[in-house]
């Protein structure tokens, strides 16, 4: 999973970098310029192209970097899977599913779920089904948190949990929920102590969750 730092949606050199002097002060927000995003990501270009690739941004503000990096996905997505209304739908979706975002902040956090959800609804059009938008809120709701992530706690104070989403074909989706402190734990696994041990080993999903349709997500 790759991780992204800083925040906000910017069109233009016009765009707004500080919300207030206040929230500054008190939160350290500054937002990132549409452009630096663009000159970031193309940085890991090839990364951002594959549907799979899941991006962690773990001050995600409302959105400037997810938005972005799901504008490339849904690309990757017409591009191999636009003969298909059913496949690029349900890869559409998928995509979704691999972008990830912590935020300390409510209000950002509302807006970063608004921004992604009405980014993937234009995507597939007037003529899709209104549990599509439902589906993707549900997805979003999951993996969009409001918490700290340097603490690696929610707004109340728990654990954050983050799920893993997959794509079984046919419809049909895998979800499992990990700790995000287990998960920041991977990197030490193939060496060390974990060295004799294979992932699985590791990392236990805190919950597994029986395959699902779109209409079950939404529901």
């Amino acid at each position: 999973m790759a991780t992204l730092g800083a925040r906000r949606i910017g069109a233009n050199a016009d765009e707004q970098l500080v919300r207030s002097r206040q929230r500054v002060a008190d939160h350290g927000e500054v937002f990132t310029p549409r452009w630096l995003v663009d000159d970031m990501l193309e940085l890991v270009r090839s990364e951002t192209e594959r549907i799979d690739s899941r991006f962690l941004e773990p001050a995600c503000g409302s959105g400037n970097f997810l938005v972005p990096i799901l504008e490339r996905k849904l690309a990757a997505v017409s591009a191999r899977h636009g003969r298909s209304e059913f496949e690029k739908r349900h890869y559409a979706l998928f995509g979704l599913m691999c972008v990830y975002g912590i935020e300390l902040l409510a209000d950002n956090v509302a807006e970063c779920r608004a921004n992604l959800a009405r980014t993937f609804v234009l995507y597939l059009g007037p003529d899709a089904g209104d549990e599509w938008k439902r589906a993707a809120l549900a997805v979003l709701a999951a993996n969009i948190v409001q918490g700290d992530a340097l603490k690696m706690s929610d707004a109340f104070g728990k654990a954050i949990t983050v799920p893993e989403w997959g794509y079984l074909g046919r419809g049909k989706y895998q979800r499992r929920d990990f700790r995000f402190d287990d998960l920041t734990q991977r990197a030490g696994a193939s060496m060390g102590l974990f060295g004799a041990f294979h992932e699985h080993e590791i990392f236990t999903p805190v919950r597994t969750y029986p395959s699902m349709t779109v209409q079950e997500i939404a529901a």
